[in-house]
């Protein structure tokens, strides 16, 4: 991968995202985060860059309060794609997100009927997207090498079975 030298907000929010974490972790339970693999009809998967974080990433975000998964992911796909889903997305896999804490929880969709609504500017959320083929993503890459096994399997018209994470070897013993 290119290293690219990170921007100070990049480098704040390497910071704030540890303690937001951490915070999240005390005072919540359950959580559950949306991220999608939009597909163009040239095949080519759309990415966002954000503001705070380096790297590429699906689009996504948390689920709200009350509502459903796909009503996130639609919600998230507009703020930061101008990406509206026409018909239904596709499961292909919901995972645990150790990084975040061992209770965040992804479901992952392949997204191939939309309309982009128009360019998306940059803001102080998204500095930039677009779609890109396959062979060509930018660098570097963010997240879960299980959602870009996923995401690539996608492009390539493969169907991967939903993706679990296994039973634990011990039973589990509360915490």
């Amino acid at each position: 991968m290119i290293f690219q030298e990170a921007t100070l907000r990049q480098r704040i929010g390497r910071t704030v995202t540890p303690l937001y974490l951490l915070f999240a972790r005390l005072s919540r339970g359950m959580t559950v985060g949306v991220r999608g693999a939009v597909l163009d009809d040239a095949n080519r998967i759309f990415l966002v860059k954000h503001t705070y974080v380096p790297g590429w990433y699906l689009p996504g975000g948390g689920v709200d309060p009350g509502e459903t998964v796909e009503a996130a992911l639609a919600r998230e796909l507009m703020e930061e794609g101008n990406i509206k889903i026409i018909g239904r997305p596709e499961l292909l896999g919901v995972y645990l997100n150790k990084e975040a804490s061992t209770r965040d929880h992804v479901a992952f969709f392949a997204v191939r009927g939309f309309e982009r609504t128009g360019p998306r500017p940059r803001d102080r959320e998204i500095a930039e997207c677009g779609f890109f083929p396959l062979d060509a993503l930018p660098e570097p890459l963010a997240g879960s090498p299980n959602l870009w096994e996923h995401a690539a399997a996608a492009l390539r018209g493969d169907v991967l079975p939903a993706y679990y994470d296994p039973p634990r070897d011990e039973p589990w013993q509360g915490p």
